[in-house]
């Protein structure tokens, strides 16, 4: 072959080289710059939805008392920014008896019991839910129907009973209607105490006054244990008639207490006290004037909301 040809030859096997070369460099090139955009484009979309647990609610205070119920919830966002909140609990049906629409449900039965029942040696909380259900009753409210053991904090006697409450809705919301029949409530007889703490303080010149019952550190006195019990009875009425089923009330503290002039034999009270709303935990303010003798019992004559203190917090836990 003559020179001139082997070297056109070389010339165009080279290009030939360099044109395969140049191809298998442009399809990798592209093959990598299709893989930086879909995962580019993955890490913008993300996944469709997305659940995110809050874990549970607000903390402070939930040991007021031995009825105090922890809350959770869980929001889920989806990509259209929509968020709401799911509750973990079935709100009709039968009622887990360890999850708040039921223990709430017990408290109103207890506030319903003390309205009932209660003295300055007669305080009354539930302690167990047995079970528990409750239906939508149309365009009315919700009627629940609860099994549960209360018990009285002075004497500690338990009773069982059976309640059925309704919460009405819509405007003009009024306080929820409670029936309930209790065994065993009675065997604690506190006719004695009653009777010597209305004797002494219907004729004593000597009216008593009280306040921050309990103190800063949780304690009560114990000539202001009558005092502070009948205080948690009378707050019972406001937190019977407030009661709906977005709030669940103890009383944290009587704040202060007066003894007024005995009228009609009846013992005569102006009581401050701190009511603590647990879902918002806010501390509302009420002054009571309250009466009570062995046979009339407690009764609220007068209520008045105080307007909201932006900067109060929660008293100091106590339960006995």
């Amino acid at each position: 072959m003559p020179i001139y040809t082997q070297l056109a030859f070389l010339r165009t096997t080279q290009s030939s080289l360099a044109l395969v070369f140049c191809s298998q460099i442009l399809v990798w090139s592209m093959g990598w710059t299709l893989f930086i955009l879909l995962v580019v484009l993955t890490v913008v979309h993300g996944n469709p939805t997305m659940t995110v647990r809050t874990g549970s609610g607000p903390t402070v205070g939930f040991d007021q008392h031995p009825n105090s119920v922890p809350l959770g919830e869980d929001i889920q966002t989806t990509t259209e920014g929509e968020s709401e909140v799911v509750e973990e609990v079935m709100t009709t049906g039968v009622l887990n008896p360890s999850h708040y629409p039921a223990r709430r449900a017990a408290t109103v039965v207890q506030h319903y019991l003390n309205t009932r029942y209660g003295s300055p040696y007669r305080w009354i909380f539930f302690s167990t839910v047995h079970s528990g259900s409750s239906e939508d009753v149309a365009e009315m409210g919700r009627k629940y129907q609860l099994e549960l053991t209360v018990q009285e904090m002075i004497s500690n006697v338990s009773g069982q009973c059976s309640a059925e409450l309704f919460f009405p809705e819509g405007e003009g919301q009024s306080a929820p209607q409670v029936q309930a029949s209790c065994e065993g409530l009675h065997q604690s007889n506190t006719t004695a105490q009653e009777e010597a703490f209305y004797q002494q303080h219907r004729a004593s010149n000597n009216l008593v006054s009280g306040n921050n019952i309990p103190d800063s550190y949780g304690h009560v006195e114990p000539s202001m244990k009558p005092f502070w019990q009948l205080g948690g009875v009378a707050s019972s009425f406001i937190m019977l008639r407030e009661s709906n089923e977005s709030t669940l009330y103890n009383m944290a503290q009587v704040a202060n207490f007066t003894q007024l002039e005995t009228e009609k034999d009846q013992l005569r009270f102006n009581y401050h006290v701190l009511l603590h709303e647990m879902i918002s935990q806010e501390i509302i303010h009420w002054k009571l004037l309250v009466t009570w003798s062995p046979e009339q019992g407690v009764q609220v004559l007068q209520t008045e909301l105080q307007p909201k203190c932006h900067h109060c917090e929660a008293p100091p836990n106590t339960t006995n």
